[in-house]
């Protein structure tokens, strides 16, 4: 398996920066996720690693070689894009088959015979070998286009949001699927998602872009834990994180140039209080907890309860908030001692 490395990397489309300087590096076998909203550059990075855009300015590395310049079919990456893209005229196994034999690749028939069969194995398909892939379902179409990826044995392996177009139970399934095919096979993934669930549970590390601009990477603990700004802080959390004016809430320890105050759901204590300042005025019920809506001092705030504790709109509480971030007026984060 191969590195990737980024140095310095713009990409414009007319007046349009895509991607503004990026400098990245991902090591072997590691699980990158590229996330953020749309028009973010996440699918553009991907583009460009694959050599499907050049960039405006910078290099692009692949296991150490400089390969801005080098045809896709050179670089040795397999491209998984959000729409499955499959032959429908052809069987799964045909559809498994096909990049193996693709003009120039000479693998003998019965070496394509073994790689389509293991995949099929791997991405749990081989019961549809033989049917036509007009005939399988969104996930399993899903999973053939993984595995049509997969086949090849590529250095690399790009993908491009490939689960958003499927419903949640098929998404969680694949979730899981997808980080232990990528840990058996050692491969190295970069990840494209707008789904911070699919970011916190498949990533080795995680990449926050904003309008083009690489703000952030770290582990999935150090992007939760120790966001940069505001914008990093607000892309992981469910519920989202909360964000407070200065002053509206009692917060200990709070250092000067503060403008807004974030604190994490699970930090947001409530205890029940007759003549506690706080009110409960929505609680959603989700089975292994709670997400309790507060109203304090003028301040919506969301928290978790466990089940047990048997709130219900009304109810008064007084509000402790623990482990605050601190942001300034431009959402740049604010160092603690």
């Amino acid at each position: 398996m191969s590195d990737i490395r980024l140095d310095h990397v713009t990409k414009r489309f007319g007046n349009v920066t895509a991607l503004n300087d990026v400098s990245l590096s991902i090591k072997n076998g590691e699980f990158v996720v590229l996330l953020g909203p749309t028009g973010a550059g996440k699918t553009t990075m991907l583009r460009l690693v694959a050599g499907l855009e050049k960039p405006s300015e910078g290099k692009i590395y692949i296991a150490g070689r400089d390969a801005t310049s080098e045809a896709p079919a050179m670089r040795d990456v397999s491209f998984v894009f959000q729409q499955y893209s499959l032959y429908p005229h052809l069987s799964v196994y045909d559809n498994l088959a096909f990049p193996l034999r693709a003009p120039g690749r000479n693998i003998p028939e019965d070496e394509v015979d073994r790689r389509v069969r293991k995949v099929a194995e791997l991405v749990r398909i081989a019961h549809k070998i033989k049917n036509s892939a007009t005939r399988l379902s969104g996930g399993e179409m899903q999973r053939v286009a993984i595995g049509r990826a997969l086949v090849r044995e590529p250095s690399i392996y790009l993908m491009d949001e490939p689960l958003s177009s499927l419903d949640a139970k098929l998404r969680a399934e694949l979730r899981i699927e997808l980080k232990h095919i990528q840990a058996d096979l050692g491969a190295t993934f970069l990840y494209v998602t707008h789904d911070q669930t699919e970011a916190m549970t498949m990533a080795s590390r995680i990449g926050i872009l904003e309008n083009g601009n690489l703000v952030q990477i770290g582990t999935p603990q150090e992007i939760y834990e120790d966001p940069v700004n505001a914008y990093v802080a607000e892309r992981l959390g469910t519920p989202r994180i909360n964000m407070i004016p200065v002053g509206a809430l009692p917060v200990n320890g709070v250092p000067d140039g503060t403008v807004t105050v974030g604190v994490r759901t699970e930090h947001v204590e409530v205890k029940a209080a007759a003549d506690g300042p706080a009110e409960i005025v929505m609680v959603e019920h989700l089975g292994s907890e709670n997400h309790l809506h507060v109203q304090c001092n003028g301040q919506h705030l969301v928290t978790l309860a466990p089940p047990a504790e048997h709130w219900r709109p009304g109810n008064r509480a007084q509000v402790a908030l623990k482990r605050p971030l601190f942001f300034d007026k431009g959402g740049n984060r604010i160092a603690t001692r």
